[in-house]
């Protein structure tokens, strides 16, 4: 047809072409989630739709953070995986305020019956007693020392720590004891107990990790939405550093096509900022984490989703996630290669050496006044 010939009008039937239907997502401010997706252990699912009064349309209410009580009978958690350098862990908090979108603990909201969406970043649960039940367990006559992990599912110094300060209760615990452990997290809140770590650190009893994913303000800002900016997580290895604290990087996760191309300079700028050790995960997407990213990508970088989401399955054996030992944190192909032999390429440029912990056991002891509280409890038996 010419460009200037006229076209009739024509009588089409618009019922047959529906419009598409289209979801507005839920934003609220310093959360990275877009809905609350229901777990995978709900048989029902939700929509939201229009009442008939632009219901959609209204501004969405505040979405306040809400912190619950998690009783329990232990604290110290113990696993067996090649991939980790410890084998055991702490961690008294459930849900984390920081929103990682990322955030491979998301899916452990399920067993809550709650939202691995939106829930997991406001509605969290706290061990009140984790101090308590770590003494008890430390005091154990059974008890075998090796150095523990402060908070691997949720980060231990997320915003709510400021009031409960359940980290600082548990450092202190192990300060008494000489008992080994180590922590990685995003947050600059961890300089508040310099004054507990430095010491444990003088006797070879303490390894810091600070996890920085990406140098981009405004990527960081969407990604892990009450974290640390990057450039302040830096000044937090620095001090930590300073006050003769073994330090290291965790670039974690690493996103393709994203966040990859930030991994030299991290690695660089975490080197000039007193950190020593280094190691790094492919992101990993289990369960419902799958959707809640992708759905992430669609809503602030949709012309790079599909292109990120393919590396991924590539580098996945044609799915989103493997949960197999040695592929869950590295990946396969290519450019899962390819990403081991820059950062392993980068790490021997700069001197840096792994993640496995180096950390004494042999100063372990119950404290006095435990033992004298379990020796008075044990008599009364008799």
């Amino acid at each position: 047809m010419d460009l200037g010939t006229q076209i009739d009008d024509a009588q089409v039937d618009m019922d047959a072409f529906p419009p598409a239907r289209v979801e507005k997502p839920l934003v609220y401010k310093g959360r990275a989630a877009s809905s609350n997706q229901v777990s995978r252990f709900d048989p029902h699912t939700r929509e939201s739709i229009d009442d008939g009064w632009s219901s959609l349309d209204e501004e969405v209410p505040a979405l306040r953070t809400e912190v619950m009580l998690d009783a329990a009978k232990s604290v110290i958690n113990y696993i067996q995986s090649p991939d980790l350098p410890f084998d055991r862990t702490l961690n008294h908090y459930r849900g984390c305020e920081h929103g990682c979108i990322y955030c491979y603990a998301r899916p452990m909201h399920a067993y809550l019956g709650l939202s691995p969406g939106l829930d997991f970043e406001s509605r969290l649960l706290m061990k009140a007693d984790a101090a308590a039940l770590l003494k008890k367990e430390l005091s154990h006559p059974k008890y075998q020392c090796a150095p523990i992990a402060i908070g691997m599912n949720t980060d231990s110094y997320q915003p709510i720590e400021r009031e409960y300060q359940l980290t600082r209760q548990l450092i202190q615990v192990l300060s008494e004891a000489n008992h080994p452990f180590s922590l990685v997290t995003k947050s600059s809140l961890i300089e508040r107990d310099i004054d507990l770590i430095a010491p444990m650190a003088a006797k070879g009893l303490a390894s810091i990790y600070l996890s920085i994913t990406t140098l981009d303000r405004q990527i960081a800002r969407r990604l892990e939405p009450r974290a640390a900016a990057p450039e302040r997580r830096f000044e937090t290895l620095r001090r930590l550093s300073a006050a003769g604290i073994p330090t290291g990087v965790m670039v974690a996760p690493v996103i393709p096509a994203l966040t990859d191309c930030d991994m030299e300079k991290i690695l660089e700028q975490a080197h000039q900022s007193g950190a020593r050790k280094a190691g790094y995960v492919f992101l990993r997407l289990p369960h419902e984490l799958s959707d809640l990213f992708q759905a992430w990508l669609q809503q602030y970088f949709p012309l790079k989703a599909d292109h990120v989401m393919s590396i991924i399955k590539q580098s996945r054996g044609g799915k989103t996630y493997q949960s197999g030992f040695g592929q869950r944190m590295r990946g396969e192909g290519v450019f899962a290669d390819l990403l081991a032999h820059r950062f392993k390429l980068t790490c021997h440029k700069l001197g840096l050496s792994g993640e496995r912990l180096d950390l004494r056991t042999d100063l372990f002891s119950v404290p006095g006044r435990w033992q004298q509280s379990l020796d008075t409890h044990q008599l009364r038996l008799f």
